[in-house]
């Protein structure tokens, strides 16, 4: 009995810290399984919270009015401005006997005999030219739509009849016309001309005035500025010989 004392004296010491040191290593990692996974856990949090401050910085920024204020001045702008006037060239050609009266005839394409408006205006010819020197010539041709009247819901070019103002002084009337197998005969002759002047002997065409003189005409590109369903006009584009020439063809229709 005193031996197995004596032994169990001297390998209790040596038994109890390799215990002590085994439940300290396995607290240890216990606590350090803990503290990896407390770390972990924050780190998730810490990876969450970046979506979820973003959102609500942008709900904050939305509610401020900070992007949807610029789109609805942006929406509201567009809406309250006026549409800008549509603006294209095309080629007219004024033309009228010596002794006659002047012709306005406006083509989309000058290849074409079928004008998209023909007008048979009272101006004399000899007035126009006078007047063409001057380098300022504004023609106004005024309609009235009368309540009920069909005038109101027609095309604009196929309105009948104009009040014809010559510079600011009202001249007579002028009337929209239909093409005749003459004037398809002229514009055809014309085809190659794209601006210029000029004269065409007497005798042209098969009119009831083919033999009134001769026929004086100028060809030259406008610009055609639409600004709505009642108003149109037509600006002539001066070639570099004439710089100094303006002329003007307005359709206004009042309601």
């Amino acid at each position: 009995m005193t031996k197995i004392d004596a032994i169990r004296r001297f390998l209790l010491p040596c038994c109890t810290p390799a215990v002590a040191a085994t439940s300290s290593s396995s607290s240890s990692s216990s606590s350090s399984t803990t503290t990896k996974k407390r770390l972990s856990t924050s780190l998730r949090d810490d990876n969450d919270d970046p979506p979820r401050i973003t959102h609500e910085t942008r709900a904050a920024d939305t509610e401020d009015g900070g992007g949807s204020t610029a789109s609805d001045d942006g929406v509201t702008t567009a809406s309250v401005a006026a549409p800008r006037p549509s603006k294209t060239m095309v080629t007219g050609t004024i033309f009228g006997r010596r002794r006659g009266h002047v012709w306005f005839c406006v083509q989309s394409d000058r290849l074409k005999t079928r004008p998209a408006l023909l007008l048979e205006l009272p101006i004399p010819t000899h007035l126009l030219v006078k007047e063409m020197r001057c380098g300022l010539v504004r023609v106004t041709l005024e309609c009235e739509a009368r309540p009920g009247s069909d005038l109101g819901s027609c095309p604009l070019r196929s309105v009948p009849v104009w009040t014809v103002f010559w510079n600011g002084k009202k001249l007579g009337f002028a009337v929209r016309r239909k093409p005749t197998e003459a004037t398809r005969l002229m514009l055809k002759t014309m085809q190659s001309i794209t601006v210029g002047a000029g004269v065409i002997p007497s005798g042209f065409g098969s009119g009831p005035d083919a033999g009134d003189g001769e026929l004086m005409y100028m060809r030259a590109n406008y610009e055609c500025v639409v600004g709505g369903p009642d108003s149109e006009s037509f600006h002539l584009i001066n070639p570099d010989v004439c710089s100094g020439q303006e002329l003007s063809i307005f359709l206004l229709r009042s309601r």
